[in-house]
């Protein structure tokens, strides 16, 4: 196998060995990692894997078309199995910055911008209030993420393999489940904003669903082509992505109405307050769920706190600016009658005339804002594709790419059908997300700190699919329902509103995430001790 190169290069160790064509009949093997290390990386023959024996998925023709389209050039063969120190590309300032690069053109998206519209023309908050809110629970957000995303470079595993040593095996695969429908809901809510956005430059030559057909190709692309690609193509994308916001604050600016305030009584402005924070938050906090797949390549003595501080720069810096700007854009939709007039067309419709007067640059300029949803999401589909493998052997020997394209065909399907549904789906769909998202990281943090840092135990990143070394689970699976229970009581949707979100200002915010965080928080100390008391693991 060929050392592994840094994740912006097109060859990027692509793990060969995962697949074997039997020359005698054709058949495509996959193959488990048997290969036995001690928690440093060092080899230790003592140690038996239970793995699951070699399982036979592609026969003949198939495995041969497998064989040649993973030997296309960059792409990454390499699904979910362990990446071991010595295929870790080098570490250094540069290979730093690409996280911070990462995280920032993932981010710098009009999904965020969208996100920032809400406060205004769905919560009707003020300016001062939801730009507060948009910086300190991004800021939050980005917390998660940046945590989960410090055990990629250090364990080489992906972020739902690390879900086995919180969560259990069996258990983790809940979470696994919920990630992919997260993740893919994500890719439609892209390409669904691209969708509006091509159509919104094109008018009738150009249908929302054709928009979402070709933004749901590219975001396949990438994902399909892999690691590699994702580095490379976001570590330039930013940069034409920084200039049309730019261009669109520069243009719309006049507008803005920085003096603009909530109009309703107290109680429903701390409801609209808890609500559009939940929002922000459940925007950012889903990253959690696949930040460690990004960095599995980074070397093993990666310091924690800089993989935390680039990952979270990354992801403040480009939210915040986004959500402001969706903000303020709300702000003149009140004075300005062409703004509310394309409002109500789509959000696409909005930012196009926020570009008016500039001709085909305005054009130009909207267009690199609805490929944003393809930076943006291309990772997401990429990661969803490597939890799909985590499901189980049979899941796990489907080569990545194939995943990457069922997903992709999902995202497309899916997109074309609610393309007139988007401000529903922003609405109802990443709160609920959120709430599976943050009892999950509690239990992380709780696990990590509590019974291994202060206890003094190290993880063993080599027993990632030995059943027998990881944990039964069941301590984390009590405590997430707990947690989800909390969520209930707490949140605040249309279709529902819990008791105690109900007492929030007499109307209904949303705090079912701090509910989940609470409840989770405070059971699973207690039975996790019990679990190792009473089985050891």
């Amino acid at each position: 196998m060929h050392q592994a190169k840094h994740p912006g290069t097109p060859h990027v160790d692509i793990e060969r060995q995962r697949h074997t064509v039997d020359n005698k009949t054709g058949d495509l093997h996959t193959l488990a990692d048997t290969s036995t290390h001690t928690t440093d990386g060092s080899a230790n023959s003592s140690l038996q894997h239970a793995i699951p024996p070699t399982t036979v998925l592609l026969k003949g023709r198939l495995a041969r078309w497998n064989e040649k389209i993973e030997g296309l050039a960059g792409l990454e063969a390499r699904g979910i199995t362990r990446v071991p120190p010595d295929k870790k590309h080098a570490g250094g300032i540069r290979q730093y910055l690409q996280m911070i690069a990462l995280w920032f053109s993932i981010n710098l998206t009009s999904a965020n911008i969208i996100t920032g519209l809400l406060g205004r023309l769905l919560f009707s908050l003020g300016w001062k209030d939801a730009v507060c809110i948009a910086i300190f629970a991004t800021g939050l957000a980005a917390c998660g993420v940046s945590y989960i995303s410090t055990f990629g470079p250090a364990s080489g595993n992906r972020t739902m393999i690390l879900g086995r040593y919180f969560m259990g095996y069996w258990p983790s695969k809940i979470a696994c489940i919920l990630n992919i429908i997260l993740q893919i809901g994500w890719g439609i809510i892209g390409c669904i904003i691209a969708g509006q956005m091509f159509s919104a430059i094109n008018g009738k030559g150009l249908t929302i669903a054709l928009g979402c057909v070709i933004a749901a190709l590219l975001i396949g692309c990438i994902a399909t082509f892999g690691i590699a690609y994702v580095h490379v193509v976001e570590r330039y994308a930013w940069i034409p992505q920084l200039l049309a916001i730019l261009v669109l604050i520069g243009k719309s600016a006049p507008y803005y109405n920085t003096s603009a305030s909530f109009a309703g009584e107290p109680g429903t402005l701390t409801a609209s307050r808890c609500s559009f924070f939940a929002l922000i938050f459940a925007s950012v906090v889903g990253f959690s769920a696949v930040s460690a797949d990004f960095y599995v390549y980074y070397p093993t003595a990666t310091p924690k706190y800089i993989t935390f501080s680039m990952t979270w720069t990354g992801i403040w810096v480009a939210t915040i600016l986004c959500n402001i700007v969706g903000i303020a854009i709300a702000t003149g939709v009140d004075s300005k009658p062409s703004w509310a007039s394309a409002y109500t067309i789509s959000s696409g419709a909005l930012l196009l005339e926020c570009y008016a007067g500039l001709g085909g640059f305005g054009s130009f300029c909207l267009i690199i804002l609805a490929l944003t949803s393809v930076t943006n999401n291309g990772p997401c589909t990429y990661a969803a594709a490597l939890t799909t493998q985590v499901l189980g052997r049979y899941a796990k020997a489907v080569p990545r790419w194939v995943w990457c394209v069922f997903i992709t065909l999902i995202e497309l399907i899916c997109s074309v059908a609610g393309r007139n549904h988007l401000y529903r789906i922003f609405e109802n769909f990443l709160p609920i997300m959120s709430y599976w998202v943050v009892p999950w990281v509690t239990i992380v943090v709780e696990e990590h700190l509590i019974f291994h840092k202060l206890r003094g135990v190290p993880f063993d990143w080599t027993a990632w699919e030995d059943k027998g070394r990881l944990p039964i689970g069941a301590a984390a699976l009590v405590a997430w329902l707990v947690g989800w229970a909390g969520a209930i009581i707490g949140m605040s949707q249309v279709w529902y509103t819990g008791p105690v979100a109900l007492r929030v200002g007499g109307y209904g915010g949303d705090v079912g995430a701090w509910l989940a965080i609470a409840f989770a928080g405070s059971v699973f100390p207690p039975l996790r001790y019990w679990e190792l008391k009473v089985v050891g693991r």
